[in-house]
C-alpha cells in the first residue's frame, strides 16, 4: 500500500539555472556541469550509451556555443533537447510551472483503491532525458522532462504523450509497481 508519492525536481531546478545563464551568454563552469552530471537522479538515466561524461560533454558544448562534434545518438539527442529549451524560454517555463505546482497526494487513495502496491513510498523524478518517456528504477518513476507538453491555450492542462499529467503518472504507477 502506498503511503507517500513525492516529486523530485532537483535536476530540473539546476537545469533552469543552466538554461537561463547560457541563454544570457554567461559561461557555466565545468565544475557545475560535472556536479550536475553526478546527481543521483541523473544516474538513473545512465547506461552503456549515455553516462555522466555524456551529460558534461553535451552541456559543455552548449555553454561554449559549440556544435556537439561526434558523440553518440543519445548524446546528440540530449544536446538537441537542451538547445531547444533555450530557443523558447517562455515555453520551457510553461513546462516547468505545472511540475512545481504538482500535488501527487491526490493519487494515493485512487491508486490504493485500484491495486495493492508493495511500495510504500514512490518518488516521481523529472529529469532531462533522451528519447525515453519514462524509466522505472526501484521505487522511482523517472519521467523525461522533455516529454512534458503544456497546452498553449490553457495553462492548467499539461500532458505527456497525449495524456493528462496526473493520469499519466497514475497509469505508470499502476502498470509498473
Amino acid at each position: 500500500m502506498i503511503k507517500t508519492i513525492s516529486k523530485n525536481l532537483n535536476v530540473i531546478e539546476s537545469m533552469l539555472y543552466f538554461w537561463q545563464a547560457t541563454k544570457e551568454k554567461e559561461k557555466v563552469g565545468e565544475n557545475y556541469l560535472v556536479t550536475l552530471s553526478e546527481y543521483d537522479e541523473m544516474k538513473l538515466l545512465y547506461n552503456d550509451d549515455f553516462n555522466a561524461e555524456s551529460v558534461r560533454k553535451s552541456l559543455s558544448a552548449i555553454s561554449n556555443r559549440e556544435m556537439l562534434n561526434g558523440g553518440t545518438q543519445k548524446e546528440r539527442q540530449f544536446w538537441n533537447n537542451n538547445m531547444w529549451m533555450m530557443e523558447d524560454m517562455d515555453y520551457m517555463r510553461m513546462m516547468v510551472d505545472p511540475l512545481k505546482k504538482l500535488n501527487l497526494d491526490t493519487l494515493i487513495d485512487s491508486i490504493n483503491s485500484k491495486k495493492d502496491i508493495a511500495q510504500e513510498e514512490i518518488e516521481v523524478v523529472f529529469i532531462p532525458a533522451n528519447k525515453e518517456e519514462c524509466i522505472i528504477k526501484g521505487n522511482k518513476l523517472v519521467i523525461n522532462f522533455f516529454k512534458v507538453t503544456p497546452d498553449l491555450m490553457d495553462e492548467k492542462i499539461t500532458t505527456i504523450e497525449g495524456k493528462n499529467l496526473i493520469e499519466y503518472i497514475e497509469e505508470k504507477i499502476l502498470e509498473n509497481f
